[in-house]
């Protein structure tokens, strides 16, 4: 599977965030901020997660040309990704 600009742009915005939460605690700021940024790039993995898994199963999907035993199988291979990512 190729990973588009969008996926690595998102995770460079986490890759920032979480440096900035680093700083934040080092210069012991209120654990509210701390925790609204920490749930900021939780919301951020989940939205890749998502974004990675629908892109991946539409790959699996027309790869499958039309084998409708293929087309479930990347279904519920997606589904799994899905739960075990919760």
């Amino acid at each position: 599977m190729t990973y588009d600009d969008k996926v690595k742009n998102r995770l460079s915005r986490m890759e920032g965030q979480l440096r900035g939460i680093q700083r934040m605690m080092e210069e012991g700021k209120d654990c509210q901020d701390v925790i609204t940024q920490l749930s900021a790039v939780r919301s951020g993995v989940e939205r890749a997660i998502g974004l990675i898994v629908s892109e991946n199963l539409v790959e699996c999907v027309r790869a499958a040309d039309g084998n409708e035993d293929q087309v479930n199988e990347s279904i519920a291979e997606a589904v799994k990704l899905l739960v075990k990512s919760r």
